[in-house]
């Protein structure tokens, strides 16, 4: 599976971008109060049509339905999933024919209340005797927030126990240290 990834979002000429997107996404990005959102989310949406031009053969602009929790889906290709996500340093995108979900979050200094929060009793002690616990709860919560993206739960108050029981969900976790970033992949 490819991910596509722009972890070079000061380079996005923005008012360009915005002309060569759907009205729907323009609209949600300009929602953005600061410029580094706006690029964020155009970018993300630029690679999802990046990936439905180079995998399917696609190249209108994408328009969404949004699902009771509000995961998106194209309208006219229920076959197609895809996840998008961003950080402060990058946006990603997949695509599939099956359930898929994927989260990008900056690793930085992690807070002990959010940790407590969303990280069951044996996560926290992974988190805490890690050499760099900051990597550790990055890598956890991009799990878990990837696993509800498939599942089109969204976070939830029950974020402890969303990886207790992930079935045959198979998980892909880059960490790229040198960009300050983490990504992971979850799957059907």
């Amino acid at each position: 599976m490819k991910v596509y990834i722009n972890d070079h979002i000061e380079s996005l000429d923005l008012s360009a971008a915005l002309l060569q997107i759907s009205e729907q996404r323009r609209e949600q990005a300009l929602r953005f109060k600061y410029e580094q959102g706006q690029r964020l989310c155009v970018a993300a949406y630029l690679l999802l049509k990046e990936a439905l031009r180079e995998q399917e053969g696609i190249t209108e602009n994408p328009v969404f339905e949004y699902g009771e929790h509000g995961k998106p889906s194209i309208v006219g290709h229920p076959e197609l999933h895809f996840s998008l996500s961003h950080c402060k340093e990058a946006a990603v995108c997949v695509l599939s024919h099956q359930p898929v979900g994927i989260d990008v979050e900056n690793i930085g200094r992690y807070r002990d209340s959010v940790a407590r929060y969303a990280m069951n009793d044996e996560e926290l002690l992974q988190i805490q005797q890690a050499e760099c616990p900051e990597v550790v709860f990055t890598r956890l919560w991009t799990m878990k927030e990837s696993l509800l993206k498939l599942t089109g739960e969204g976070i939830n108050d029950n974020m402890k126990d969303t990886l207790k029981d992930t079935g045959s969900k198979r998980f892909t976790i880059v960490e790229r240290i040198d960009r300050n970033y983490i990504y992971t992949i979850c799957e059907s």
